[in-house]
């Protein structure tokens, strides 16, 4: 059985313009789209009852009810077979099934264990430093540079002056742009980088206040930050996954939102003009 949202990617450029509008929303609420009417659908996209129907001839069915009872059965064979929609690997459902589940679970315990430990007082004083920097300057190499530039680009839609270290180059150049008003903010998982204790240490001599997202409070950086934010202890459950680190960044960002949110509404109002007048993005 073919997904349904393959089906639309496949006939999507051949659809009319209110067309789309349908065919995006039956994929972003697709568990919707199995229950309602074609009346209530072009009410929510705002066409008419016939558009919706004309999609459903569009892309093959023979009419709105067999396109929504192919959607319907698409979402209980995906709650029986929750990695399994394709013919050719039916066989190894059980397989694949254990094996996904053993990583999902692993990664639930794990963000368990981070929100169980987490220190409510150690993250607000992180937040509080954050809102009061005039630089932020944002470090994480190897296996920390992903969370660390989804950080990055996350502080830097709520603030100015955020800068996320380049991988080679004007490392130290930056560092000399920093001061105790400034912030230096390590995310350090293992292997450890001796480059990132080394940076970490020259901060902290021209006295640059240091926050470290690590796994542990006894790791190289956890043990010299002036604040540290730690997933979880068990460090080998969590060796293979940044989900909990992604998680306490997205915690700083919650926070910086509730504490500092006047000044944020502004930014992102700008920022909105900017990609409005730029076309930045698609729609």
């Amino acid at each position: 059985m073919k997904n349904f949202e393959t089906i639309i990617k496949e006939k999507f450029e051949t659809l009319s313009p209110g067309q789309k509008k349908v065919a995006k929303h039956l994929i972003e609420k697709l568990d919707e789209a199995a229950f309602n009417t074609a009346t209530m659908i072009g009410r929510k996209v705002e066409v008419s009852e016939t558009t919706v129907i004309r999609l459903s001839y569009a892309l093959g069915f023979n009419g709105f009810s067999e396109m929504q009872h192919y959607i319907q059965q698409q979402i209980v064979n995906k709650s029986l077979h929750p990695f399994s929609s394709d013919p050719k690997v039916e066989n190894r459902v059980e397989e694949h099934t254990s094996v996904f589940t053993e990583i999902m679970e692993k990664d639930i315990l794990s963000q368990r264990q981070t929100n169980h430990q987490l220190n409510e007082t150690e993250l607000w004083k992180v937040v509080d430093v954050l809102i009061k920097a005039d630089r932020i300057f944002i470090l994480g190499m190897g296996a920390s540079y992903a969370p660390a530039h989804w950080f990055s680009f996350q502080l830097h839609s709520l603030r100015d002056q955020v800068t996320l270290c380049p991988s080679t180059g004007e490392i130290y150049e930056r560092l000399g742009d920093l001061s105790d008003h400034s912030v230096l903010f390590v995310i350090s998982f293992p292997r450890y980088s001796k480059e990132t204790l080394h940076i970490a240490e020259c901060a902290k001599k021209q006295g640059v206040p240091l926050i470290c997202v690590t796994d542990r409070l006894l790791s190289p950086i956890g043990r010299i930050a002036d604040y540290t934010l730690t997933t979880e202890e068990d460090s080998e459950s969590a060796a293979h996954s940044i989900t909990p680190a992604i998680m306490l960044l997205d915690f700083i960002i919650a926070g910086m939102k509730v504490k500092d949110s006047e000044q944020i509404q502004v930014r992102q109002q700008k920022l909105e003009e900017l990609y409005s007048n730029y076309g930045v993005f698609v729609e």
